[in-house]
């Protein structure tokens, strides 16, 4: 904080009334650029729709830059796997830990009835990890490497959702934001892309899919922010085409691709969504993490916690009558019902034990009391 800022809110200790509990967002926005910001972000899609393109185009970097891309042959024989792809970006002071999750092979095989298996499991292990570091004795230093937000690319070049677009955001809508992106918008001209993105919404909406929605603005907010949060979400699904390189259009340096007929502007609004797309990570990202923590992580940490047979309260370690370490022992360990209830009945019986000894000497202590006191009437 300035020394103006200060000697301000010093002087505003003379206010009538001013307590001072004003200055609480400046110390939060001072803990939070000092700890830094983490998010996930995963892309789904075909090979070939430009989705590593378009994270490098929205972020200014190069998250793979040894990256082999396999020939036809390789992918014939190659399944789903998935690439984390981690890089710290600095901007004005504020850090932020990038994790990128791509997932080549997706949608390129002949039978893809399976391949999105592994996403959903890999979605499922870090909610697991996430709930096992939060039950342990270090929470301090947990590493959030939940997926936060899904970028869905859509193919450009059909007449709306495959069916196994429909399959795979039916199975993870629950699970992670979904947010879709048609690839490739230059392809296309602008009366094909309207007509594409009203397709992809009915489609959407008839089969039930939840896609992530941009929060409705509060009555208070700036009528600018209103407009453009009523913008982004009349562009969803959003049409945009990545670029990597800088071209000289009218003695100005943009990013864009270059054609026969002209220049693709990835930043120009008028040739696709980008700007837009940009915009709504950024502005929203805070948002993405809260729905990922209060929605999709809550939803699987109680059915995890119901499944394994434990009820969801916070216990503890006097209340059970169990140490910390115990309780612990008891929550991360073998995942057979019959070991856990083995455990449980162990430690009933020997809390029954301790229960016993402790009134076994509490009668002791009150004959011992009462002879005492016999003997000094008769006395």
């Amino acid at each position: 904080m300035s020394s103006e800022t200060t000697n301000k809110n010093f002087s505003n200790l003379d206010t009538p009334g001013y307590v001072g509990f004003a200055n609480l967002p400046n110390q939060v926005h001072r803990k939070s650029v000092k700890k830094g910001f983490e998010f996930t972000l995963m892309v789904v899609g075909e090979s070939g729709l430009g989705k590593s393109t378009l994270v490098n185009s929205l972020f200014l970097t190069d998250l793979y830059p040894e990256r082999v891309i396999p020939d036809a042959i390789e992918k014939t024989n190659q399944t789903v796997k998935l690439d984390a792809s981690t890089v710290e970006i600095e901007e004005r002071g504020v850090k932020l830990r990038l994790t990128v999750v791509d997932t080549p092979g997706y949608g390129d095989a002949i039978d893809n009835t399976d391949c999105f298996r592994s996403i959903i499991q890999y979605i499922d292990e870090q909610f697991e990890r996430f709930l096992r570091d939060e039950s342990g004795l270090n929470r301090r230093n947990i590493v959030d490497n939940r997926i936060h937000c899904c970028f869905y690319f859509i193919s450009p070049f059909g007449h709306g959702l495959k069916p196994l677009d429909i399959e795979f955001m039916k199975q993870l809508h629950n699970k992670v934001n979904i947010v879709p992106v048609i690839a490739k918008a230059d392809c296309l001209t602008k009366k094909e892309v309207q007509r594409l993105k009203t397709r992809v919404m009915e489609e959407i909406e008839r089969e039930g899919i939840k896609i992530y929605h941009l929060p409705d603005c509060d009555s208070d907010e700036d009528e600018d922010y209103k407009e453009q949060v009523r913008q982004l979400k009349a562009a969803v699904p959003f049409a945009v085409c990545g670029a990597g390189q800088q071209l000289e259009v009218r003695g100005r340096r943009v990013r864009g691709r270059l054609y026969p007929w002209g220049v693709v502007e990835v930043e120009n609004p008028e040739h696709c969504d980008f700007i837009k797309l940009r915009t709504m990570l950024i502005t929203h990202m805070q948002d993405l993490q809260e729905v990922t923590q209060e929605v999709h992580y809550e939803n699987y940490r109680s059915e995890r916690l119901a499944r394994s047979g434990q009820v969801p309260k916070r216990h503890t370690s006097t209340e059970s009558g169990l140490s910390e370490a115990d309780s612990n022992g008891l929550t991360n360990g073998s995942e057979d019902p019959s070991d856990r209830e083995r455990a449980l009945r162990e430690k009933e019986a020997e809390l029954r034990r301790m229960q016993e000894m402790l009134e076994q000497m509490q009668r002791q202590m009150n004959l011992q009391a009462a002879s005492g006191a016999s003997t000094t009437t008769t006395a």
